[in-house]
């Protein structure tokens, strides 16, 4: 959910639960607080605000609720305001309870699940918001699910449901995983229930909160999910649990100790709320659970065995995780370093009249490591000469696009950035520029560029800290269409240019030929687009692309190579929007079908 500093760009949502493993009057005696959890709760979702802006949600599960009134509370909103609304509305329904017992009042509980959502599917509205609420006609039956996720096989996951005479009434993938746990959850409970039939209903109860396996009814409902996930669960009896998929595609992280259990999507969240140095912050491993059950006892377990291609993804580190995790802001940095060779050889080593900037603001880390790099050069070289940095581009963050329809929204977004005049000598100065990604190239094209050309540069470089984006996202990010790539689009180009179109057609042939197949025989075909071209020759081509009309510009685009970005981030290997290696089956039929969807929208009458 990090907006990108050129064009927008929505990725994977974000997670945040909270278990209180005291009593309510505990924290209220210790922190001068009675809502202790829900105020880390705001303040873990706030902190994660960039990954989210198209809706929030919250739930909470209250233990000592007595008959008669409600033991799961739930709150959504839509927009970006979604979160303080949320919170707003729950601060209302506390104050009007003030009256009575502290741990009868809503959301006094002591177990809390909240989401921040971006959608990557298209589906938007209050109903696709989590937490997603399963009411079963007991406690131990009801379930809150919420996740960062995006499941490529839900066809195949849909029709299992069906074959276990459930019906779903929504075809959201957080929905039907909902039903999936949901229906696991009460074979359990009943299993508890036969187990124990004859049994007094109060011990009965005791016994299904002290025997509810927890990572079995987990096993058994994500057996075959492909893609990645980190789902987060809380049951009707107050036990808190999240899962993470066996790829290690997203990531989460946890603490506990005697007091709390947490659970969020980014690791310094956590830090900075709890005031933790950063070893004391455990990261989920691959098919692992955290879990938190209602007598207050905190355990990881396995539950899907790790696959060999573990691949956590490296859009992660290079864009959407907040900067102020330690080894994120290492690995941006050293990334911007790498590339300070080629942007040495792209202005010909002619340091004393190059300008070096960054596009606000996520590049700014990146932007050091490249300075570094390039003082390193100038140490050995060229001592006593100085480097010219400048903030040549500034970001109007004021500036909002409210004009919905044609050229007047067009030229309104071009001026949401603006330029520095009199940072460079017109004519004489080469001017590097760095950002963190180049997706669409839309925004640099009708406005950075544009701009940049007002100042009169020699030439400009502009830097991709991450390599060429040539595949589509299936696991939460919203980069689906292939035509949305400015690196598809060059290489299309390229293969119109030689004469090669027939190349498209036959991979169209090859992918309708695929879809019909079993999903682990799929394989990636779109790769046979880049195969006749040298990564240069397409950063080459998307240069020409990016000149804006009417502008006389000597414009290099410089790419993070593959082998750059696995040195700068060892432990993100995955790179299947850069490589098209995918690390599920399921990945290389999304990819596929995408490319049908393009064929059909472009080529094919």
């Amino acid at each position: 959910g990090r907006r990108e500093c050129m064009e927008e760009l929505k990725h994977e949502c974000g997670v945040a639960a909270i278990k209180l493993l005291k009593e309510p009057e505990y924290y209220e005696k210790k922190y001068g607080d009675a809502r202790y959890g829900l105020n880390k709760l705001y303040l873990l979702m706030e902190k994660q605000h960039n990954r989210g802006q198209e809706g929030a949600g919250i739930a909470a599960v209250n233990l000592t609720t007595p008959p008669g009134l409600k033991y799961m509370d739930r709150r959504r909103a839509l927009g970006s305001g979604a979160i303080k609304e949320v919170f707003d509305s729950v601060d209302a329904s506390l104050k009007e309870s003030s009256h009575g017992d502290l741990r009868h009042r809503p959301f006094a509980g002591g177990s809390y699940i909240g989401h921040l959502r971006y959608s990557t599917t298209g589906k938007s509205g209050l109903s696709y918001v989590h937490p997603f609420l399963h009411r079963g006609d007991r406690r131990e039956r009801s379930l809150l699910l919420c996740g960062n996720f995006n499941l490529t096989n839900m066809d195949e996951i849909f029709e299992n449901l069906l074959g276990a005479g459930l019906c779903p009434s929504m075809d959201s993938d957080a929905f039907i995983m909902l039903e999936e746990v949901a229906r696991r959850l009460d074979k359990e409970v009943q299993r508890i229930y036969d187990k124990y039939g004859d049994m007094p209903g109060a011990e009965l109860n005791r016994k299904v909160n002290e025997e509810t396996d927890i990572p079995a009814i987990l096993r058994a409902a994500s057996s075959i999910w492909d893609g990645g996930y980190v789902i987060c669960g809380l049951t009707g009896t107050g036990d808190l649990f999240a899962l993470r998929d066996p790829w290690g595609i997203r990531t989460a992280f946890y603490y506990y100790d005697d007091e709390i259990m947490v659970i969020a999507s980014e690791r310094p969240v956590i830090q900075t709320v709890f005031n933790l140095p950063v070893e004391a912050v455990r990261e989920l491993l691959p098919g692992e659970a955290v879990i938190g059950t209602n007598g207050s006892i905190v355990y990881t377990s396995p539950v899907n065995p790790p696959k060999e291609n573990i691949t956590p993804c490296s859009f992660e580190r290079i864009y959407f995780s907040r900067g102020s995790d330690r080894d994120i802001y290492r690995e941006r940095k050293a990334l911007g370093y790498i590339l300070s060779g080629p942007v040495l050889e792209a202005v010909e080593r002619d340091v004393e009249n190059t300008v070096f900037s960054f596009i606000p603001n996520t590049a700014e880390v990146a932007f050091l490591g490249m300075l570094e790099g390039v003082g390193g050069y100038v140490a050995a070289h060229k001592p006593g000469t100085r480097i010219r940095q400048e903030k040549v581009i500034l970001k109007d963050i004021k500036l909002r696009t409210f004009i919905t329809e044609g050229a007047s929204r067009e030229d309104l977004a071009s001026h949401v950035y603006d330029v520095t005049y009199g940072s460079l000598a017109a004519g004489k100065d080469n001017l590097v520029v760095i950002d963190d990604s180049i997706v669409r190239g839309t925004t640099l094209k009708q406005s950075i560029l544009r701009m940049l050309s007002r100042l009169g540069p020699k030439k400009i470089v502009v830097v991709s800290s991450s390599p060429q984006i040539r595949y589509p996202d299936c696991y939460g990010i919203d980069m689906r269409r292939m035509d949305e790539f400015i690196a598809f689009n060059a290489a299309v180009e390229l293969l119109k240019e030689r004469g090669m179109e027939d190349i498209l057609y036959e991979i169209y042939s090859l992918c309708k030929l695929l879809d019909g197949t079993p999903l682990e025989k799929t394989v990636n075909v779109v790769k046979k687009v880049y195969e006749k071209f040298s990564e240069r020759e397409i950063s080459g081509k998307i240069a020409s692309m990016l000149i804006p009309e009417g502008t006389d510009m000597n414009l290099e685009v410089v790419y993070q190579t593959v082998d750059g970005l696995h040195a700068a981030c060892p432990d993100n290997s995955g790179d299947w929007y850069f490589t098209g290696d995918y690390p599920t089956p399921g990945g290389n039929r999304v990819v596929n079908r995408e490319f049908i969807n393009y064929m059909d929208r472009v080529w094919v009458p």
